[in-house]
């Protein structure tokens, strides 16, 4: 006997996806679909449901009440589907790791790190899955993250604090050119490399400047940059001041390749977590890479 009824799959994809990033346009991004395609494909579902599950408006999407208890119930068999298909895909064993984190923790703080632990554990298969923003991320793809975060509290995953943030302005030292370091009311002056991404949950300048005291309604020079290994980039070549994380940056200050451009250090109580999927069974290499990873950060850098 068939199961039915059922709608297409995609168009279930599609509509857990525009949900959760709040947009046809970001789904669209997420799903490599136009946001006519990703329209279309809600508007195929609601016609086969003979319901209406969102409605536009001009600041955004809202779920109808059908849509709420559709989205509750599909999202969850979806991420089983999911698990399961990842399960038989991976069929990892007690010595396979997958490790997820942004691209700036990928490309500047793990590196290092990774290399010491394969040294201690050279039993233990790594997978390294870069990916930016914690939204991005399903439970099924990987055993832990490293990602920042501004409250530690996140809907299907337990957290462990690795450090706390610590925010810096930083350049190269062409770009100071022996001028003191500046106080932060100078540096609305300046070129000011800014990191632009759909999360947006870490400190911008204006963040920064209001932290300082400092009303501050639009940037005067500002290069915007969605990627956060290229902004430090362009900082490195003296294209101007960026606002830089402590910790994930500072073998960039040890070789002198980047300066403080500012005494002041911000912080609004984020930091860096350590990222568990909760319900997932524990093998081996995660349990080992996890107390490896909390013991080393109690020590001094590597």
């Amino acid at each position: 006997m068939p199961i039915a009824p059922l709608p297409p799959l995609n168009t279930l994809i599609t509509f857990e996806s525009t949900v959760r990033l709040g947009s046809f346009t970001r789904a669209g991004e997420e799903l490599n679909l136009t946001q006519s395609a990703v329209s279309r494909q809600i508007a195929q579902l609601e016609n086969a449901l003979g319901r209406k599950l969102i409605i536009r408006h001009r600041h955004g999407l809202e779920l109808t009440s059908a849509g709420e208890r559709y989205l509750n119930r599909i999202r969850h068999l979806l991420e089983e589907c999911a698990e399961a298909t990842a399960q038989v895909m991976k069929n990892t064993g007690e010595n396979e790791l997958t490790l997820a984190s942004s691209s700036g923790i990928s490309q500047f703080w793990l590196p290092s790190r990774l290399t010491h632990f394969r040294l201690v554990h050279p039993d233990i298969k790594l997978n390294l899955l870069i990916r930016d923003g914690v939204s991005s991320l399903t439970s099924f793809e990987f055993d832990l993250g490293i990602y920042y975060l501004r409250k530690e509290n996140i809907i299907n995953f337990d957290t462990v604090k690795i450090f706390d943030e610590e925010i810096i302005p930083v350049c190269s030292p062409g770009y100071l050119a022996g001028r003191p370091l500046f106080n932060p009311k100078m540096l609305i002056d300046e070129t000011l490399l800014t990191l632009e991404d759909a999360q947006q949950q870490w400190i911008s300048w204006p963040e920064w400047f209001e932290v300082n005291g400092i009303l501050s309604s639009s940037l005067k020079t500002a290069i915007r940059i969605n990627h956060y290994p290229a902004l430090i980039e362009m900082a490195c070549l003296g294209n101007g001041v960026a606002l830089a994380w402590r910790h994930i940056i500072d073998d960039f200050l040890t070789d002198g390749k980047l300066v403080q451009a500012s005494n002041s250090l911000v912080s609004k109580g984020g930091g860096f977590f350590l990222m568990t999927p909760q319900h997932r069974h524990e093998n081996r290499a995660t349990r080992l890479f996890k107390r490896w990873l909390l013991d080393t950060q109690k020590k001094p850098a590597i």
